[in-house]
């Protein structure tokens, strides 16, 4: 392997609601030249790009990227759930540590419909059809959604083992709020505080209100990727570097062990997380920042054991002591997550890059955490796949 990657552009656009928003190429073509401006850096200078979405037909990267330039690159598309950014992120990664390529777009867009997420096939075998049959035995409710009952239940799970209450949650969803106020790019920008979380919508009583649910959202975000000899020969700020990068999918205990925690991936994002943590060398206490995959309030409380920022049915106590925010031992979600900012699914691992690379650039404005030079992001996709990144400021 050659030296580490490097991100020396990184883009988003404003996320909007579903039926707001410009189409997905157009978000997209977007994105892709805000990171090209970023890190002042000519397109046909690129030799290959990954590009993310889950809702859309088969080459929607090329409809995008078209509009930036027809420079002849492999364009690879990739869906992954909702990993699918990261994950475009993580090729673009391995194509230059391997020495295929020095320069890499990584890309992610979503146009998405209103409503909760659903299958787009119905004529073939679901690919969620084991894990909606254990959340079937586990949790029941079939009137209610199953994203909602996918991680409603792995809260629940949580609860029922340590008697965590519902008002745990809210104050996860009105941190990320006090978060989102601060990022222009976020969907939802109004602090609400732990007594609306509460009193909003009940979904799934003594579980979730509506609040504690990330919304179907629309948006693109990029980055691009480069060797240290290339981001030297060409001028460009190479001062944010990929020190350690794992993606994991599931392992026989989502099945087997029996428990919505697992259906939902937290070991597989252990194991990410492991993985990222040897390959560094460092341990979660050595962390800044955080980006993590909160596309509801539950899964954010889960993943903070996952990532290891506090110990085993600690998590709790972590949000109550206020150690998931500013003042605290980590900053958790600066842009206001999924639950503010928003969840374009192919998009949100790029955005989660681009929050994290402003964040070790001291060019996060009012969200920017003090001296970060550690930052991790979490992103994860059912069906599955998790990816753990580390980004390290030289």
């Amino acid at each position: 392997m050659s030296d580490k990657a490097c991100i020396v552009g990184v883009g988003v656009v404003p996320f909007q609601k579903p039926g707001k928003s410009e189409s997905y190429d157009v978000m997209a073509a977007k994105a892709t030249r805000a990171a090209l401006e970023n890190a002042s850096l000519d397109y046909d200078k690129v030799q290959q790009a990954y590009a993310g979405y889950v809702y859309g037909d088969s080459t929607c990267g090329q409809r995008a990227l078209y509009h930036v330039g027809m420079t002849g690159i492999p364009v690879v598309n990739v869906n992954n759930n909702c990993s699918t950014g990261s994950t475009a992120l993580f090729l673009a990664r391995q194509a230059v540590e391997s020495g295929a390529v020095d320069c890499a777009l990584a890309l992610g867009f979503e146009q998405m419909p209103p409503g909760a997420i659903g299958a787009m096939f119905h004529d073939r075998v679901s690919p969620f059809q084991a894990f909606d049959e254990e959340t079937d035995e586990l949790v029941g409710h079939p009137e209610i959604p199953l994203a909602l009952r996918y991680f409603g239940g792995a809260g629940k799970a949580y609860m029922d083992e340590f008697g965590t209450t519902l008002e745990t949650f809210a104050k996860i969803r009105s941190k990320a709020s006090r978060h989102a106020a601060r990022n222009p790019v976020a969907l939802f920008r109004q602090e609400v505080t732990p007594e609306e979380v509460l009193a909003a919508q009940v979904v799934w009583p003594g579980v979730m209100t509506k609040l504690m649910a990330c919304p179907p959202t629309c948006g693109a975000a990029a980055a691009i990727v480069c060797s240290k000899t290339f981001a030297d020969k060409h001028g460009l700020d190479s001062s944010v570097r990929i020190a350690a990068q794992a993606m994991t999918t599931d392992g026989p205990e989502t099945f087997k062990a029996h428990d919505m925690r697992e259906v939902v991936g937290a070991s597989m994002a252990k194991r990410a997380a492991d993985q990222v943590y040897e390959a560094a060398g460092i341990g979660p206490e050595d962390l800044d920042v955080v980006e993590l995959h909160d596309c509801f309030a539950h899964n954010e409380l889960i993943t903070y054991e996952a990532l290891g920022l506090c110990g085993h049915g600690e998590a709790g106590k972590f949000v109550d002591d206020g150690d998931n925010t500013y003042g605290g031992k980590y900053v958790t979600n600066p842009s206001g997550g999924l639950l503010s900012k928003g969840h374009p699914l192919g998009a949100t691992g790029l955005a989660q890059c681009t929050e994290l690379v402003q964040q070790l650039r001291g060019q996060a404005d009012a969200r920017q955490v003090e001296g970060a030079r550690l930052a991790l992001q979490h992103n994860l996709g059912l069906g599955g796949a998790c990816v753990v990144t580390l980004y390290e400021k030289a």
